[in-house]
């Protein structure tokens, strides 16, 4: 970004880079893809079984999530690759501790998304 763009210029630009984040994610990583389609069915089922506010929230919030953490996921592999394709234990380790934060939130979103469905047709 330019010196100088604050305000609303700088929120202009901000949005601008994080739409093209978002559409070089899509674009380039299969899971973010995956995990997006799977977002895109389950968050129109969260008005059905979020019975309050909080319930929805915590629906589309798991996901949302699981969408942050992969797109930092992404980022992270992207600059691990960007500095060589040699193997390297650190580059590995970030990678895998990377991988480790996806399958964390996705645990966290298949737990509420279990507990949640479980509470509503079969509590």
């Amino acid at each position: 970004m330019k010196p100088g763009h604050t305000g609303l210029r700088h929120l202009v630009h901000s949005t601008r880079y994080s739409f093209k984040g978002l559409r070089a994610a899509y674009r380039y990583e299969s899971a973010f893809r995956q995990e997006t389609g799977l977002c895109l069915v389950l968050i129109p089922l969260a008005w059905w079984i979020g019975d309050e506010p909080v319930e929805w929230i915590l629906l589309v919030g798991s996901c949302l999530l699981v969408l942050i953490v992969e797109l930092l996921n992404t980022a992270v592999e992207s600059v691990v690759d960007r500095i060589g394709p040699e193997r390297h234990k650190l580059s590995g380790r970030a990678k895998d501790i990377g991988s480790a934060a996806v399958m964390l939130a996705l645990i966290i979103a298949g737990l509420t998304w279990g507990l949640l469905v479980w509470d509503k047709f079969l509590g």
